[in-house]
């Protein structure tokens, strides 16, 4: 087994034990040296995001002092979820490496395919949820206000 895999499982189950949250673990790596680790906390912290691989990027971020880690890597026990995978793509993080897919969380309730039919376009509208555009005008100033902005970044 994978060592970098290996702490993110053990990652999971010291989650699974403590109550946690979901069975889910996640490393992020640089140069074969261990940067972060975590596991779901989303029942101990009553946060929907603090998925693993969303706590190991903000840890990550934190110690190299970064947004970027396009020179890491991540390691999660399973396919990140839509939330996951964007936040590893904002980081920049370039490999991922993962190990149950998204159905074999879903078949034990971790179901996201309501989250894929959205973002492929197949669903428009959500179940929870109503969206409206609102004050586009007022919206739109603040973009351009950045964009004149001459020191802005990019992220």
């Amino acid at each position: 087994m994978n060592e970098f895999m290996k702490i993110a499982l053990d990652e999971a189950r010291l989650g699974i034990n403590a109550d946690h949250g979901g069975p889910f673990g996640a490393v992020v790596v640089r140069n074969d040296q261990l940067i972060s680790k975590a596991h779901n906390e989303v029942l101990k912290l009553n946060d929907p995001t603090a998925h693993a691989e969303i706590l190991a990027i903000r840890r990550a971020s934190s110690t190299l002092n970064t947004f970027d880690l396009s020179d890491c890597e991540i390691y999660c026990t399973s396919e990140p979820c839509p939330m996951c995978f964007s936040a590893i793509y904002w980081a920049r993080i370039k490999k991922l490496y993962y190990g149950t897919s998204r159905n074999d969380v879903s078949a034990i309730g971790f179901d996201d395919a309501h989250i894929y039919e959205i973002i492929r376009g197949q669903r428009t509208e959500t179940d929870q949820m109503e969206t409206l555009s609102i004050d586009r005008d007022g919206c739109l100033e603040i973009l351009q206000e950045w964009h004149a902005k001459p020191s802005r970044k990019l992220y």
